[in-house]
């Protein structure tokens, strides 16, 4: 039996909805497992960017830092005058001339004269302190010990050293890595409860300045160093601001200035003499 013309056409449209609607759903499966292949792809790509990001940065940072490598200034002895300003709550004493003698890693000499007569000589060890005050006739004995707990900071005869001569009154140790601050590279390290920064200079590679904080105290000591001037095949820093900052009982905070101005600074292999007595009749403190 034959349909007419127009209802073979309404069942061909329909037929033809049909098979569209039976191969649709098989369709779609597919073109969302391809889309989320994509996407998966798309985050593996990115992720295996930013690790490339991140170890090529971390190359870079480890090649940085490999080639700075900071400068310690080397002698045998050191002899050196400079203009030398101390004030603290009880003491103001302002460009008074000092001179400075050290036997590396074993012995400081300082004389600190005022209207061209010595008013203060002072010898310091690896484990002592002795200065003579000839204005009073006093001579004050002291070990690091006694003397950090009086500052309220840890004291030692390196750190005074250091001090001295502008070097990192640590070395940098295993892992510790120098971070880039502009012109300069900051480590930062722990000595007991202390914490330390201490920033070098990316051309001379000396330090610049050094920040140290006794965490338990909150006592900090900032030193500033300026003026680098060639010294044999060193450079060495012939002006230095030192702060010492610490608390006490009340939380009233009380400062220490020191501050060096060196007009002649040279080193030498023979011992430039360390004479020191205390007369019999001074008092000992």
């Amino acid at each position: 039996m034959f349909l007419p013309k127009k209802n073979l056409l309404l069942l061909f449209a329909v037929s033809a909805l049909l098979t569209a609607a039976c191969h649709r759903p098989r369709n779609q499966p597919r073109i969302r497992d391809f889309a989320d292949t994509l996407a998966v792809k798309k985050i593996d790509s990115v992720r295996m960017a930013n690790q490339a990001d991140s170890a090529a940065i971390k190359l870079a940072a480890e090649a940085e830092d490999a080639k700075f490598d900071p400068i310690a200034f080397d002698f045998k002895y050191l002899s050196a005058k400079a203009k030398f300003s101390f004030k603290n709550k009880t003491l103001d004493l302002d460009n008074a001339n000092v001179n400075i003698r050290v036997r590396k890693d074993s012995l400081i000499w300082l004389s600190v004269s005022k209207i061209g007569l010595e008013v203060m000589r002072g010898i310091i060890t690896q484990d002592s302190i002795q200065v003579v005050d000839k204005f009073n006739r006093v001579v004050y004995l002291y070990d690091f010990k006694a003397l950090s707990t009086s500052f309220g900071f840890p004291l030692s005869y390196n750190l005074l050293q250091s001090l001295i001569v502008g070097n990192m009154p640590l070395p940098k140790r295993g892992n510790q890595r120098f971070k880039k601050e502009n012109d300069v590279f900051m480590l930062r390290q722990e000595e007991g409860k202390v914490l330390i920064d201490s920033y070098v200079g990316e051309q001379n590679k000396r330090l610049k300045k050094l920040l140290a904080v006794d965490q338990p105290t909150k006592t900090s000591l900032t030193l500033d160093y300026d003026d680098f001037t060639e010294l044999n095949s060193f450079v060495f820093p012939y002006s230095s601001l030192i702060q010492l900052n610490q608390q006490d009982l009340n939380q009233q905070t009380y400062q220490t200035v020191i501050r060096i101005k060196h007009q002649k600074v040279e080193t030498m292999e023979q011992s430039p003499g360390f004479q020191f007595s205390v007369p019999a009749t001074y008092k000992r403190k």
